[in-house]
């Protein structure tokens, strides 16, 4: 197959929430996506409302293009974790620099959509808004490898929740 170049341009873009990525504690994480107002009227997001969680699709826009490794390599460099290939991880040093999140919708206001637990930061540019349809959530058996779950353990943590968990010094 010939590669096949193509446009996409951002919808919407991430509005407040964090200000950097990091690994974990996206669990308290509020923001809003903020609809493009030039090409979208609030008619675009009619009905979003009954939809508890949103797919968004978005560009990991602070990637350093010299960090990309198509190969395999250790999940969060912990040598405890076996190597994985490049789809076998879900991170931003992909080489469309594509990231998919699953976010729950707390308010439709005109073009705003505030929402929690959305993993990308202020400023990314929003590509796809897609309300979550149970429906299309996986059938049968789940399985994955025991190093995703420890990886993954505290990323939708709440840091206050943690920090409260902490003994006092």
């Amino acid at each position: 197959m010939a590669a096949e170049n193509f446009t996409v341009e951002p919808i919407a873009w991430v509005v407040g929430g964090r200000s950097e990525p990091t690994d974990d504690y996206w669990g308290a994480s509020r923001a809003v996506i903020r609809i493009d107002e030039n090409r979208f009227t609030p008619a675009s997001a009619k009905g979003l409302e009954e939809f508890s969680h949103l797919e968004i699709v978005f560009r990991f826009h602070l990637t350093d293009p010299t960090d990309l490794n198509l190969g395999a390599r250790r999940p969060r460099d912990n040598p405890e974790w076996p190597e994985v290939g490049i789809f076998g991880h879900r991170n931003m040093r992909r080489i469309n620099w594509l990231g998919v999140s699953r976010c729950r919708l707390v308010k439709v206001d005109g073009l705003d959509l505030h929402v929690e637990e959305l993993d990308a930061v202020d400023g990314t540019p929003v590509l796809d808004i897609k309300p979550w349809f149970s429906e299309f959530g996986p059938r049968g058996d789940v399985r994955q490898p025991s190093w995703s779950t420890q990886m993954l353990g505290l990323y939708f943590a709440d840091p206050g929740a943690a920090q409260a968990e902490q003994p006092p010094k």
